[in-house]
């Protein structure tokens, strides 16, 4: 229970769902928490709730060590805080944990643009902001590791969800680069691809899915152990780990062996291979571009 003693763990929209769970964990193994959230609702908006504090209290309730920080990641300086409240607070930071997120979901028939930016700021643009102020620290100290938050919507689409799916697919792209990128300075870049049941998925109405009492395949203290993996020091790199209700699996980015049709082909010779160009009988890892 001491794996992450005296680790100071950044995790951003750790004020209720997911994020809280993640935190008490993190805390209960003896790391040292930055609770980040805004205290808004699942849209972004209607703040003034401090569940960060909340949640702070809540894991000094139980003899653990966490601080507070209520900053926007939309916001740079804010984003650039959540790493100052652990420098100035510790001395250091280990682990960043990149939770926060909001939800607009509309078919993009009827959405707008607005809607659309703002889902994209929170989920792209924030895990941007507070990764690279805290990327400078972890590259010095040559240690860390980073857990961005992807999911199935992201890598396999859903209804409804073309902005949030967007951003959720962009997380696989950032692992990927960083994961190089950090590689020969010890930092592990992974993505988590959560299911349970929060205040963001009760939106989900047809999925019948109760926020504040989740059936036990979509509670989000499931998810939490598969985070706790990814930032751990036996943690992989560049890799999609799922979690739901007990259920852990990993996603990868495969391609099939393809068919060299020559530097001259035409579309008339690529319409008569089609078959085995689309054929995923035979498969091979996708590798860096070079």
């Amino acid at each position: 229970m001491t794996h992450f003693t005296d680790k100071v763990v950044l995790i951003t929209g750790a004020g209720g769902g997911i994020g809280r769970h993640y935190a008490l964990e993190f805390a209960r193994r003896g790391a040292r928490v930055v609770v980040n959230d805004l205290g808004s609702d699942v849209r972004g908006e209607s703040g003034g709730e401090d569940s960060a504090a909340a949640v702070v209290r809540e894991i000094e309730a139980e003899g653990g060590t966490a601080v507070s920080n209520t900053a926007s990641v939309t916001d740079r300086e804010g984003a650039a805080s959540i790493v100052r409240t652990g420098l100035d607070t510790w001395g250091r930071i280990d682990i960043v944990v990149t939770n926060a997120g909001i939800l607009r979901n509309r078919t993009l028939k009827n959405t707008n643009l607005d809607d659309m930016t703002a889902v994209l700021n929170v989920h792209v643009l924030g895990t941007l902001n507070v990764v690279y102020a805290a990327w400078p620290y972890l590259y010095a100290q040559n240690s860390g590791r980073i857990v961005l938050t992807s999911s199935i919507s992201g890598i396999a689409g859903a209804f409804g969800q073309s902005a949030y799916a967007t951003a959720k697919m962009a997380m696989l792209g950032l692992m990927n680069s960083l994961a190089l990128e950090g590689q020969a300075h010890g930092i592990h870049v992974n993505c988590i691809a959560p299911g349970a049941a929060t205040r963001m998925t009760a939106l989900e109405t047809a999925l019948g899915i109760d926020a504040e009492n989740p059936e036990p395949d979509f509670h989000p203290k499931l998810i939490a152990p598969a985070v706790l993996y990814l930032a751990s020091g036996a943690a992989p790199n560049g890799v999609v780990l799922h979690a739901q209700g007990g259920k852990f699996w990993r996603t990868k980015t495969v391609r099939n062996r393809g068919v060299d049709l020559g530097t001259d082909a035409t579309f008339e010779e690529l319409a008569e291979h089609i078959e085995p160009i689309m054929d995923m009988t035979a498969m091979d890892d996708v590798q860096p571009a070079m």
